[in-house]
């Protein structure tokens, strides 16, 4: 089981950046597509993956905590983490 932590953690972290990357893309690309080139269809499918992978990585998040034994207010500093763009790119420094 010991070896489990550092694999849930790395699953973590690698989700964690792709669930950083398409807010980045989100917010940086679909967004202004739709608002600006008036093709809302952008915001969609964007929108669409990075809610999936949001809801992936709180799973994970919650996994996480579990196995590497996080407190509360470590998990709660990731999970804000993942609302800030560029946020998640910062988990690399929690193990």
């Amino acid at each position: 089981m010991e070896n489990q932590s550092p694999k849930i953690f790395y699953t973590f972290l690698r989700i964690g950046h792709i669930e950083g990357i398409s807010y980045l893309v989100l917010l940086l690309i679909a967004m202004p597509l739709k608002y600006y080139a008036g093709i809302p269809m952008a915001v969609k499918v964007v929108g669409y993956l990075h809610g999936i992978l949001f809801v992936t990585y709180c799973l994970l998040l919650a996994l996480t905590m579990r196995k590497m034994k996080w407190s509360f207010l470590k998990g709660f500093y990731a999970f804000v983490l993942s609302l800030v763009p560029f946020g998640t790119f910062r988990l690399n420094k929690f193990k």
